[in-house]
């Protein structure tokens, strides 16, 4: 394509905006509405599988071994069990560590009566993981190493955190699922009645041998530049909304801060601007595609 044609075609495109004006902006307003909800929806679902994730990196499986057990055996373990694609981190906890920390949890004063271990025989592994989903085949694994004499596990803790990711793994994706479909059908109402409106035009440039690129690209570009704004002013909403959200909740709500770790609004748009615009973009390009080859035939 030359220069002028380029430019030509992007003119052409701007032009069939201000045509349909209100088509234009009736499909703008959804693209914005659609994305909006999006983002919101990313923001809160990516705050709690924030929380959830930290809720899993303090689920551990607690390892014990067979009384007598060397600590060289027990740090040989340890390395073995550091090498599983599934283990974060795993620390050791010696007897005396063991003692000290019940102490310090359970006896306070009292515990000055005792004056040898009774945890002797506890020194134990904690085994953090990366995925809790993962701890069934771990505990399978920990079980088959000789000198292991229990493995203790929350069962439940890990299906919960696993349910909770599931759903809402699908519940994202049935949500995008639905905001695609409809942003595509409005953008795809837009360029047909931009269609019908410039249908001498079309019929003049192509009796004059314009190529079928060169008739269709400005409908393309002008389902780009509608999903492009369209994915601008609800990114721009929600900055305003997640900041002062944030600054609301830390000020009314300060003794949760410990337990809702809200993540920062530029940790949320590093992936939520990229989403969106290439959501925008995408819907664009796509509903105008789809749009010609079903209604421009000329």
């Amino acid at each position: 394509m030359r220069m002028s044609s380029f430019f030509y075609t992007i003119g052409q495109g701007f032009r069939s905006l201000r045509r349909n004006r209100w088509y234009t902006l009736a499909s703008i307003a959804t693209i914005s509405a659609c994305l909006f909800l999006f983002g919101m929806f990313y923001s809160i679902v990516t705050n709690f599988q924030h929380v959830v994730k930290t809720a899993e990196e303090g689920v551990s499986v607690t390892v014990f071994f067979d009384a007598g057990t060397s600590e060289d055996n027990i740090l040989a373990t340890k390395a073995l069990i550091e090498q599983r694609p599934e283990v974060s981190k795993v620390d050791y906890i010696s007897a005396a560590d063991a003692w000290e920390g019940f102490k310090q949890d359970y006896l306070g004063e009292y515990a000055d009566g005792f004056t040898e271990n009774p945890l002797e025989d506890s020194a134990n592994l904690q085994i953090y993981l990366n995925d809790v989903s993962m701890q069934p085949a771990l505990v399978t694994y920990l079980e088959s190493i000789s000198g292991i004499r229990e493995v203790n596990r929350s069962e439940v803790t890990a299906s919960t955190l696993s349910g909770i990711n599931s759903l809402i793994a699908y519940i994202s994706v049935g949500i995008i699922g639905i905001l695609l479909l409809v942003s595509v059908f409005l953008i795809s109402n837009t360029v047909t009645i931009g269609i019908s409106v410039r249908k001498e035009e079309i019929n003049i440039m192509k009796y004059i041998g314009a190529t079928d690129f060169f008739v269709r690209a400005p409908f393309v570009i002008e389902g780009i530049i509608i999903g492009i704004i369209g994915s601008i002013i609800p990114l721009v909403i929600i900055y305003v909304i997640y900041n002062k959200a944030t600054v609301y909740i830390a000020e009314r709500f300060a003794m949760l801060n410990s337990i809702l770790d809200i993540l920062p609004v530029k940790t949320i748009f590093e992936a939520l601007v990229p989403i969106s615009l290439l959501i925008g973009v995408g819907i664009g390009f796509l509903g105008s595609v789809t749009t010609v080859r079903k209604h421009l035939h000329v």
